[in-house]
């Protein structure tokens, strides 16, 4: 192929991308409204959208008979049969979904477990969780892959888990695993930076250029950047990893873990250990907190953690200068008993500069943010090359 055919080539598959990303990302669009976004023709996009219909990526329905003013023009829409299986595994659970193109979740199973989950384990549940899905819920999908959100570090380039220490899993090539066992094309990265993803372009985050997401579940705290606008991964993938910051703890008697990293300090389990659970999901454990919010154990451990949190926030807000810091998980259990507080502290122990218009947020997908964030991950690929499908 010439050079101008390459270029005219990578022009279309850039076009193409760029309706099936708004089509994803805002909802169904009319053709008119496309052809606004892009600045295309009307041939163009005529012609673009034609050829998403063709790869099975999208449908068009006839126009709202409501609106009489002007020509009807159909409406674009992603195919609800395009699924990603987004898998998220925990130290007691495996959490596995299929996600729609449409950002619809068709299926999602929880499979509680007693012991660590290996790798292998991992890719054997995840297949036949597949296999069942195939025969039932999802019979008339296209799965375009699978998409992994692990709590620990993730190669970028290989998919190659290095560490996830709650999972006791290290150098494990995760991705070759899962594709072997479900001969599906597969994704694999770090959980919260995954979830950073999806809360800056669905979430809490939508529409903000600096942010930063910490994300607190069984295995820990993770954490993503947002900054002018793209997630920061770090050279290897890495990048991130707040939750292993050795926190400034002003008080000695705040101190549970000796040399613990913030992970060891403001920590689910300390939390629901002196509510008296051995385990629970973020909303029993919202429940139980405020059912012993009058217990002085209770009240003490809930305000020794939002006090360590608020400094490495502060922290966080002197390095990267955020519009947002958006938490997920137990952290935003923390964060809402009382959200302006904590912002107050945190702008107490930043400077006041960095900290002036700083927001403090839940996480707005809640518990599904790391499956559709995994989800993202496979449909990335997709929307950097519809025609590839």
């Amino acid at each position: 192929m010439s050079e101008q055919g390459r270029t005219v080539e990578s022009v279309r598959r850039a076009n193409l991308g760029s309706i099936l990303g708004i089509v994803h990302r805002e909802g169904p669009q009319s053709r008119a409204a496309l052809t606004e976004s892009t600045g295309l023709n009307r041939s163009t996009v005529a012609d673009l959208v034609g050829s998403l219909v063709s790869f099975g990526l999208v449908t068009e329905r006839a126009p709202d008979p409501s609106r009489r003013v002007g020509r009807p023009s159909p409406v674009v829409a992603v195919d609800p049969a395009v699924v990603a299986i987004a898998v998220n595994p925990e130290v007691d659970a495996l959490e596995v979904a299929a996600v729609g193109l449409d950002r619809e979740l068709r299926a999602v199973v929880v499979l509680s477990q007693d012991h660590l989950l290996t790798p292998e384990r991992t890719a054997e549940l995840i297949a036949t969780q597949i296999v069942t899905w195939r025969r039932g819920d999802l019979a008339d999908a296209r799965i375009l892959g699978v998409g992994l959100a692990v709590p620990g570090l993730v190669r970028i380039e290989d998919g190659l888990v290095r560490d996830a220490p709650h999972l006791g899993w290290v150098d494990v090539p995760l991705r070759d695993l899962v594709a072997a066992a479900t001969g599906i094309p597969v994704v694999v990265g770090n959980d919260a930076t995954l979830g950073t993803i999806a809360e800056h372009l669905f979430g809490a985050a939508r529409g903000i250029d600096h942010a930063v997401y910490l994300n607190g579940g069984a295995s820990g705290i993770g954490g993503g950047i947002i900054v002018n606008g793209m997630p920061v991964v770090g050279a290897g993938g890495y990048a991130g990893e707040i939750g292993q910051n050795r926190p400034g703890i002003a008080t000695l008697a705040d101190r549970r873990a000796r040399d613990g990293v913030l992970e060891d300090e403001v920590s689910r389990a300390r939390l629901l250990s002196v509510v008296g659970l051995t385990r629970g999901d973020d909303r029993e454990l919202a429940d139980a907190l405020a059912a012993h919010s009058d217990t002085p154990s209770v009240a003490g451990e809930v305000d020794r953690q939002r006090r360590i949190l608020a400094t490495a926030l502060a922290n966080a807000v002197n390095a990267l200068n955020p519009s947002a810091i958006v938490l997920g998980g137990f952290l935003a259990v923390l964060a809402g008993l009382d959200v302006a507080a904590l912002e107050q502290a945190v702008r107490a122990q930043a400077m006041p500069a960095c900290g002036e218009d700083l927001q403090i947020l839940p996480a707005a997908l809640a518990e599904h943010r790391l499956l559709i964030g995994a989800a993202e991950a496979v449909f990335e690929g997709v929307l950097a090359n519809p025609q590839a499908v």
